[in-house]
């Protein structure tokens, strides 16, 4: 993984890891919508970097490890967001920019970068560079609309 070793889902040691942040994830999806605060909080011990506390994410939120995700400021995904991080993955100012909106079950592949201003529709699969000022859709993503 990080160490650029080969990644063995086998592992003990991962599968130890991947069972606590399951264990996490199932807590923070069976939150009511008021428990916002306990949201956050789960967050924050779940996610390798938050840059500010206008997080949300809406459940269901699914992961492997969390440590390895980076958020940037005013962070929101909707319903069934879910990220592999097997490696690092930072969203924020180099990988999605700012005022994004991301449908549910988006799928981004790794690599890509979304500009600023940018809706991507619900089910979309993103797997090229999307640029700023644009709606995006499909699967294959691709722009439909330039603002």
């Amino acid at each position: 993984m990080l160490a650029g070793e080969i990644y063995s889902a086998v592992d003990p040691q991962l599968i130890e890891e991947l069972t606590e942040v399951k264990e996490i994830i199932h807590d923070y999806n069976l939150l009511r919508p008021s428990e916002k605060e306990e949201a956050r909080e789960i967050l924050k011990g779940l996610l390798g970097h938050i840059a500010d506390d206008n997080i949300l994410i809406n459940q269901p939120f699914y992961c492997d490890y969390g440590k390895q995700i980076s958020v940037g400021k005013r962070f929101f995904a909707n319903f069934n967001f879910t990220v592999l991080d097997e490696a690092s993955v930072t969203i924020g100012d180099d990988c999605i920019g700012d005022n994004v909106w991301i449908g549910g079950s988006v799928t981004i592949l790794p690599g890509v970068t979304i500009g600023d201003n940018v809706t991507i529709g619900a089910g979309s699969v993103v797997t090229k560079d999307i640029p700023s000022n644009s709606i995006a859709v499909g699967n294959p993503c691709k722009v439909i609309k330039t603002l």
